[in-house]
């Protein structure tokens, strides 16, 4: 077995069985491989993240818009600074991370990020002119249509307020509340939905987009409405998505068809994954509809444990062997599972699943901390061909976070087994 594989199947079984066992030359070697794979990703991201600008006309950089001439065309330098549902994931990683090693170093990166776009956005809105979000730096920042523009980034802001209660970030936490209880497309049951591609289709990403933020809001507040809301979520999207046969959630489901789409797609479960235990982590214990949803999200993990490749990885369209293997829906998987372990949510014989799962991500980070096989932004289609050929280039952020998360649950996971 390659060495960057730190578990053996003897320690498989060990940690399930004794999960206190005293660490050997091995364990500790492992462990320090583990926290290299992390670190190499997470300082490559400090390193990258530049926090300027850069005129696209004349190649010149400016720390902040009010350097800049007013016709300037200005884009962040990095991916890492711009306000997009991906950066929202990235964020709370950092966060996480920060906690786990007790280096305030990765916190800091998200204060300055968020700040970076309070600072600058007006910038941006002013040349606003009706044309896409997705054509303006910060876009979803001020133009807020979908839960993907304010939930994952508003749910790292949260995190962020707690401890820098500034009035520009209640302002705008309470305009994605807005956004999110009155605003945002539903079905008649309440279920949220997007006017696109169809009008009120249902995504399966959008279980995190909301969830991430309403959960959240109901831990910082203590509002059992936004607890209810997300949990309402929870059970109404696995009635439209989750075919029981598979264990898999297709990737949307259409209201005016009243049928779902074609595609168990890799990522749209590892969002659903991410926000069930995102929710289940921060749910009042004696909340009447706690059991149905760990009964829902083990059900999920079982359901995605079917189609685990061998090396550990999933596969783009997890019922398809024939689609690349994805690294980001690998992640998520794999830090959900190992989240609701560390936490106690479900029992460790689920483990296993999550270890090999970081396994095969090991195997997409380079040395200098370049992460591959990402699959880059997919929307919905009813072309399986669609999934097939959607790029995975280097570094795409919408995996960089999750990876993160994935890595920071297995070295936290492999931290208890040494206590």
């Amino acid at each position: 077995m390659s060495n960057k594989i730190f578990f053996s199947r003897t320690i498989f079984a060990l940690l399930i069985i004794n999960p206190i066992i005293p660490l050997n030359t091995t364990e500790a070697q492992d462990k320090v491989l583990i926290q290299e794979k992390i670190l190499s990703v997470a300082n490559a991201v400090l390193k990258n993240a530049t926090f300027q600008f850069v005129d696209k006309q004349t190649g010149k950089k400016y720390s902040s818009t009010s350097e800049a001439p007013p016709d300037a065309i200005l884009q962040p330098e990095s991916e890492y600074n711009d306000w997009r549902y991906w950066n929202g994931v990235l964020n709370l990683a950092m966060i996480d991370l920060s906690v786990l090693l007790s280096d305030n170093r990765y916190r800091e990166f998200v204060h300055k990020n968020l700040a970076f776009t309070f600072d600058n956005y007006s910038f941006f809105e002013s040349k606003y002119k009706n044309e896409s979000k997705w054509s303006y730096p910060f876009g979803q920042f001020f133009i807020c249509e979908e839960l993907d523009d304010c939930g994952a980034m508003g749910a790292s802001l949260i995190e962020i307020y707690k401890s820098d209660n500034q009035q520009r970030y209640k302002q705008y936490i309470d305009n994605a509340t807005n956004h999110i209880l009155i605003k945002q497309a539903r079905l008649k049951d309440g279920t949220l939905v997007r006017t696109f591609p169809h009008k009120y289709t249902l995504w399966a990403d959008d279980l995190y987009m909301g969830i991430s933020f309403l959960c959240r809001l109901g831990e910082m507040t203590g509002n059992k409405k936004y607890f209810d809301d997300a949990v309402k979520q929870v059970i109404n999207f696995h009635k439209y998505l989750f075919n029981a046969n598979y264990g898999l959630m297709y990737h949307c489901w259409y209201s005016d068809e009243q049928r779902p789409g074609v595609a168990f797609w890799g990522r749209a479960n590892g969002w659903a994954m991410l926000a069930q235990i995102d929710l289940l982590e921060r749910l009042p214990v004696n909340h009447p509809k706690r059991e149905e949803l760990i009964s829902l999200f083990k059900k999920h993990i079982i359901g995605i444990s079917r189609y685990q490749s061998e090396n550990g990885l999933w596969h783009q369209l997890l019922d398809k062997v024939d689609s690349y293997l994805e690294t980001s829906c690998t992640a998520m998987f794999s830090y959900s599972i190992a989240r609701a372990v560390n936490i106690g949510l479900i029992d460790k014989r689920y483990l296993p699943i999550a270890i090999k799962g970081w396994e095969g991500i090991m195997t997409k980070i380079t040395g200098n901390g370049d992460v591959e096989g990402v699959c880059t932004g997919t929307g919905t289609s009813d072309e399986l061909i669609h999934y097939y050929t959607r790029p995975a280039p280097l570094n795409d952020v919408h995996g960089i976070g999750a990876v993160i998360l994935a890595g920071k649950e297995i070295l936290n996971t492999f931290n208890k087994q040494s206590k």
